[in-house]
């Protein structure tokens, strides 16, 4: 099989995770009722908040995690594959971890990826971000094989670092994935050309649920979830910033044809980068 429905969900996740997982079970509920066989759900699913005590008061371990817990449910119930983009887990060493996690349609977890690149960022309209002072690193590019084809994980701020998505490309992903909280700011410059990119460089479709509206702790994300095809058409999107589901269903062959089009996957070369110095000693005075 390599045709496959699928659905990114446009959320907007707020401080209370109860409320925040109703929501997400709805829309994972609205997209099986589509036909999606795949879903996927934004970063911070499960709760949406920067203030780093209250956050510590309101995360639990994976074990006990409530949107983990109603991922596999929803998909053992349902018969897909739920992929909860990522939510605040609290770590056994009392750190937190941006974790990610896949789900079968058994109900089993399948994967789960930890963010790897954080958010330290001062953006020019006063906006200030220091993930690294909550959350751990990851250290891993999870990808996984699923019936439909093999998928790459990761969140948010990873789609900066195409490397991570190359080397997900090189060891066999069609799939490449970017849960997002995008901020407004950076959604409006970045967002559709960043994924476009990745898609085309890789020749792999991308798909992003994102984050979308002014949240209740007075942060403001883009939306504009996405299904991009790896020739960086756009074939679905929420052209907006409400909570919604996306729909397409894609043909995992329309990657093999990409990669046979543009071989670039198979032209890499190794190389150095070296600093030119110039010989000013014998330059004459014009």
């Amino acid at each position: 099989m390599t045709t496959v429905k699928v659905a990114a969900l446009q959320m907007r996740s707020g401080m209370d995770p109860a409320r925040n997982v109703a929501d997400f079970e709805a829309l994972v509920r609205e997209a099986a009722g589509k036909g999606a066989a795949y879903v996927q759900s934004p970063e911070m699913t499960g709760a949406l908040l920067r203030d780093r005590v209250e956050l510590m008061a309101l995360i639990k371990p994976e074990a006990d995690d409530p949107v983990a817990h109603k991922a596999a449910a929803l998909a053992g119930e349902l018969g897909i594959h739920v992929h909860v983009g990522s939510t605040a887990i609290a770590r056994p060493d009392g750190k937190v971890a941006n974790r990610g996690f896949l789900f079968g349609p058994d109900g089993a977890k399948i994967a789960s990826y930890d963010k790897i690149h954080m958010f330290d960022v001062d953006l020019d309209n006063g906006e200030s971000w220091r993930e690294s002072s909550t959350y751990e690193p990851g250290t891993c590019g999870t990808i996984v094989d699923l019936p439909f084809g093999r998928l790459g994980m990761a969140v948010c701020y990873d789609v900066r670092f195409p490397e991570l998505f190359r080397a997900q490309a090189l060891a066999g992903a069609q799939i490449l994935t970017m849960p997002a909280a995008f901020t407004r700011q950076t959604g409006e410059a970045h967002w559709h050309v960043l994924q476009r990119a990745r898609a085309i460089e890789n020749g792999a479709f991308v798909i992003t649920a994102a984050q979308g509206g002014t949240h209740e702790d007075g942060r403001e994300t883009y939306g504009h979830s996405l299904i991009v095809d790896p020739w960086g058409r756009i074939v679905a999107e929420a052209d907006h910033d409400e909570p919604a589901v996306v729909l397409a269903e894609i043909d995992l062959a329309a990657s093999t044809q990409a990669r046979q089009k543009v071989p670039n996957l198979k032209n890499i070369r190794d190389f150095e980068v070296a600093l030119a110095r110039v010989d000013t000693r014998h330059r004459q005075a014009s």
